[in-house]
């Protein structure tokens, strides 16, 4: 216990309260390395008269103004806290120079401090309520063992939410080894209850570049643990297989990818005859696309823009670079709290929409110098250059919704001639030699996900459906998929949906024989064929809801 603690003062790693030491106040018992990471400090009034507490603010860090010349973008963050601002900053040592060990004698993982495992269950749990799908799927699978003599290499966010996935894969008999696939995302506590719980993770919040990719690589070369599945998001896993190790990568039954920036991957080593394995393309499947990507991402963006600057949303000039499904969510949530909100579009139709939808359809250029806040949902690279952050006004918020973190040329900020100054997790204000500055996001990398943290409801759906992805991929009979990228059977996306109806009391119609016989379909589906899209197709760009190109996919033997 450290000597404020003592004395009856609180030591606050965040650096946001400091309580000064009082005499006629004293704890009710010593507390745990655990209960100090989660704030519950009671105090009791010992003496007969109630004796005042004040508080002072007394950061613990230097605030970080410097000029900034470095292209990593871990350096400048000093910062190893989750979004929920229950991790301890206290020990700097990089999670590699430490020798850790769970309560069962295992070193294999490496996270920032496995003695939070206690407060990351906790975060579990509550997940686990709000994920009805998942949970509802492991007790449905878990007597088959559908996924048994899995060896599964995962690299997606590490939260809560992947918690639930992870502990469901292993109970339908996977084996999993797991890394982040964002260097701010990852949620410590967590990280460490599964560590404490026997899974190999290699995650923390705050990695730098190489970090980064000496998890991954502690994920795929395991001595005596040959991966046959693999589970990405952005592709980083595929890809430094398929470059370190091609041999080992030939050997994989099946890629399961959700986001736009790993499918596009995938499709590019399709066409070039690189892409020796199947892959799943989750990310382009109903239940993805239209949940986690609309639904989420609607309220998300409220949550991490509220977080990270307290901004008033009312009045505010807002523009959305791209109106997919993630700029229908943010547009549609700042619109209802009193933004006017522009877009920007290459895509005539989703511009259309845009317009339909009551939004003024612009370029860049023709809004940069008046908005308020700018955000990214594109998915491309170089969406926002140094020129446009050279004439946004002093003030504007500058962030990135899409998964890449390409969108905002952040590297062209690193110069001598502007000076970066952290002041809050995840917030930089950029500022320029004429005293303008902006305020900077997560550094532009996924600003929800980075800074605040995504409805559980919602991850539900997407982990559902990348579990089922993996069984059919892992069970699928030889001949099946070829060494190609595959759209998700509707049959199973109709399965997640149907997995999630019950939370929300809701009763399917049933059809009639006649009325199936007239549709010419089957009572119990699937309802739309393969080829149904609701948006566009990423082979052939088709924008039109029935697209031919990619009619592959076969119903689940699962199912």
């Amino acid at each position: 216990m450290s000597e404020d603690m003592e004395n009856g003062g609180r030591s606050d790693s965040a650096g946001i309260l400091a309580v000064k030491p009082n005499p006629g106040l004293k704890f009710e018992k010593k507390l745990s390395e655990t209960e100090r990471s989660t704030r519950d400090i009671k105090l009791i009034n010992v003496g007969k008269k109630k004796k005042d507490v004040k508080f002072v603010l007394t950061p613990t860090k230097k605030r970080l103004l410097s000029r900034s010349i470095s292209a990593s973008s871990s350096t400048d963050s000093f910062d190893s806290t989750s979004y929920t601002g229950s991790s301890s900053d206290e020990d700097d040592v990089n999670p590699r120079e430490k020798v850790q060990k769970n309560s069962k004698g295992s070193a294999d993982f490496c996270v920032r401090n496995i003695d939070h495992a206690a407060f990351g269950r906790r975060e579990i749990e509550i997940a686990e309520q709000e994920m009805p799908g998942v949970m509802a799927l492991r007790r449905r699978a878990e007597a088959d063992k559908p996924l048994s003599g899995a060896k599964i290499i995962g690299c997606t966010h590490i939260t809560a939410q992947t918690a639930v996935l992870i502990e469901t894969l292993a109970a339908l008999g996977a084996s999993v080894r797991w890394a982040a696939c964002n260097i701010y995302s990852t949620q410590n506590e967590v990280a460490a209850a599964l560590a404490e719980a026997g899974y190999s993770i290699f995650a923390w919040k705050g990695e730098s570049e190489e970090d980064f990719w000496w998890c991954i690589d502690k994920c795929i070369n395991c001595e005596g643990w040959q991966p046959n599945m693999i589970l990405d998001d952005g592709g980083d896993a595929t890809h430094l297989m398929l470059k370190r190790y091609p041999a080992m990568f030939n050997m994989i039954k099946g890629i399961v990818e959700e986001s736009v920036t790993g499918v596009h991957r995938l499709y590019q080593l399709s066409k070039g005859g690189k892409l020796t394995v199947p892959a799943m393309n989750v990310n382009d499947s109903v239940t993805k696309t239209k949940f986690d990507n609309l639904y989420s991402c609607r309220e998300s963006v409220l949550d991490a823009l509220k977080r990270t600057t307290d901004v008033m949303f009312g009045g505010k000039q807002i523009l959305i670079c791209g109106y997919g499904e993630v700029g229908k969510g943010c547009s549609a949530a700042l619109k209802g709290l009193g933004c006017s909100v522009m877009v920007t579009e290459i895509d005539p139709i989703c511009a259309l929409q845009a317009c339909m939808d009551g939004f003024r359809v612009v370029r860049l250029e023709e809004a940069i110098k008046s908005i308020d806040i700018l955000i990214t949902c594109t998915g491309n690279k170089n969406v926002v250059t140094r020129s446009h952050m050279d004439r946004l006004k002093t003030g504007c918020i500058v962030c990135n919704m899409g998964h890449s973190n390409t969108e905002i040329d952040v590297g062209s900020l690193r110069t001598p001639d502007l000076t970066w100054e952290q002041v809050r997790s995840q917030v930089h204000h950029i500022i320029w030699p004429d005293g303008k500055r902006i305020i900077l996001l997560a550094e532009g990398r996924l600003v929800n996900l980075s800074c605040s943290s995504v409805p559980s409801f919602v991850v539900s759906i997407t982990a559902a459906t990348q579990a089922l992805a993996l069984i059919e991929l892992y069970n699928a009979p030889p001949g099946r998929y070829k060494q190609d990228v595959y759209l998700l059977p509707k049959k199973m996306d109709e399965y997640v949906a149907s997995l999630h109806l019950p939370n929300f009391d809701a009763h399917l119609t049933e059809l009639s024989d006649e009325q199936a016989k007239y549709l010419g379909l089957n009572k119990t589906g699937p309802f739309k064929p393969n080829y149904y899209r609701v948006i566009s197709c990423p082979e052939c760009n088709d924008h039109q809801h029935l697209c031919n190109c990619n009619s592959k996919g076969s119903a689940s033997s699962f199912l």
